[in-house]
This record gives C-alpha cells, sequence and structure tokens, in this order.
C-alpha cells in the first residue's frame, strides 16, 4: 500500500496568480480542413520509454473527458475518467449545487494519482486520466506520482484545457443527465488557479490549450503540444 501524507488541516495555502503563459491557439482554417481523424498515426513516433502519466484538467465543461480519449486512443495510453472515482457523498454535493472543499478533494486526488501508479505497475506505458485539478496544490498532489513510481523518471505532465466561463455554461447547459449543474461551473471557475509561470516556465510540465475551436481542432492542439512531451 502507497504511504500517503495527507495535508495538515491549517489554513489552506494561498497562491499567488501571475499572468497565465499564452495557450496554444485554434488551428487556421487551412490547416483544420486536414484533420478528419479522432487519432493520428503515431506509430513512428519516437515516444520515450519513461512512463507517462498525462493529466487532462480545467473545469466542467472544457472537455476533459473528449481530449483525454482522444490522447488516450492516439499513444495507446491507458484511460481513467476522474469522475468515476468520486465518492458517492461527493457526487450527492455537486449534484445538490454545493461546491467541494479540500478536505472533500484529497481523498480522491490521491487515488487518482495512485490507479495511474497500480496502471503502469500492470504493464502499461502511460495512462490518461481526467481531473479538474482546479489548484496548483491539486495539482501538486498528481504531482508526487513521480516519488512512487517505479520509473525514476517517470514523466507527469498536464494538459490544461483554457476557456471563458461563458464557453464552459453553454456547454454544460447543453449536457443531459450530468450531476455537473450551471452552478457548478461558477463555483469551479471561481475557484480557478490557472497554471503560473513556475509551473510552466520552471517545472516545464503544463500545456495550455486554448478550447475555443472545434472538437477537432482542440485535439490536433493537444496531440501537438503532447508529442512533444512524448519525445523528451
Amino acid at each position: 500500500m502507497m504511504q500517503t501524507v495527507e495535508p495538515a488541516q491549517t489554513k489552506p495555502i494561498q497562491y499567488a496568480s501571475p499572468p497565465t503563459p499564452p495557450a496554444s491557439k485554434t488551428a487556421s482554417p487551412s490547416t483544420s480542413s486536414s484533420i478528419v481523424n479522432a487519432a493520428d498515426d503515431t506509430s513512428k513516433m519516437p515516444i520515450s520509454s519513461h512512463h507517462h502519466i498525462l493529466i487532462v484538467t480545467g473545469p466542467a465543461g472544457c472537455g476533459k473527458s473528449t481530449v483525454a480519449k482522444y490522447l488516450s486512443d492516439r499513444y495507446g495510453f491507458d484511460y481513467i475518467e476522474g469522475d468515476e472515482f468520486h465518492p458517492r457523498a461527493n457526487i450527492e454535493k455537486m449534484a445538490a449545487g454545493i461546491p467541494l472543499n479540500d478536505e472533500d478533494r484529497w481523498d480522491w486526488l490521491i487515488l487518482l494519482r495512485d490507479q495511474a501508479l497500480t496502471a503502469l505497475k500492470k504493464g502499461s506505458k502511460g495512462v490518461v486520466v481526467t481531473c479538474s485539478a482546479l489548484k496548483k496544490k491539486y495539482r501538486d498532489v498528481i504531482r508526487t506520482a513521480r516519488l512512487y513510481d517505479e520509473d525514476p523518471n517517470a514523466n507527469v505532465h498536464f494538459v490544461y484545457l483554457r476557456s471563458d466561463k461563458a464557453t464552459l455554461l453553454a456547454r454544460v447547459h447543453a449536457r443531459q443527465g450530468h450531476y455537473m449543474k450551471d452552478t457548478m461551473v461558477e463555483s469551479q471557475f471561481a475557484a480557478l488557479e490557472e497554471p503560473d509561470e513556475t509551473e510552466c516556465k520552471q517545472l516545464k510540465d503544463v500545456e495550455i490549450i486554448d478550447v475555443k475551436g472545434s472538437i477537432q481542432e482542440v485535439q490536433q492542439l493537444a496531440g501537438t503540444a503532447v508529442d512533444q512531451v512524448l519525445v523528451r
């Protein structure tokens, strides 16, 4: 059983919010017309032999599941849908429009991290996980996977899907039968700490993808960004 250290029950750390680095922009019309398949041929791409954990992040409605499934198919990685691992109490809170707090999320984040590590231990060459990871300290929990993995050079990387609130609200409103309601978008957007300069330029483990384009365009942007990560 993996040893975990629970955060002390003290006043949450407040992280600074410096200007966020620019996102990968929507593909131009001339290039987007060629984006047809759900997953491009990567059979000849020299993916490094290290373990890879890709975390697709962002608030509700940004397209985490769609992009994560695409990346999973593209690279032949295992896929883990983070929402499926929320305890019943969390789901009931969100369905009632009550935002989750830090205490609600700690065990869930650790469980997602450990699920990814278990998949790697069983022989998967990589894992793609969906997780909102709204705050820097949440992403830091996932980052500790490097300490527990059998591969000392394991690669943990975040794909942050950036969107404006209006777009997220429209997408969530159009969903049928999902427990995540419009009010949860409001609360998640308010709690959101976008990846900062330290994460993007010092840790260099975050790719920011603009999701205003079509599904195919966003998938292509994400795939192109992750391609560069996997060959490092």
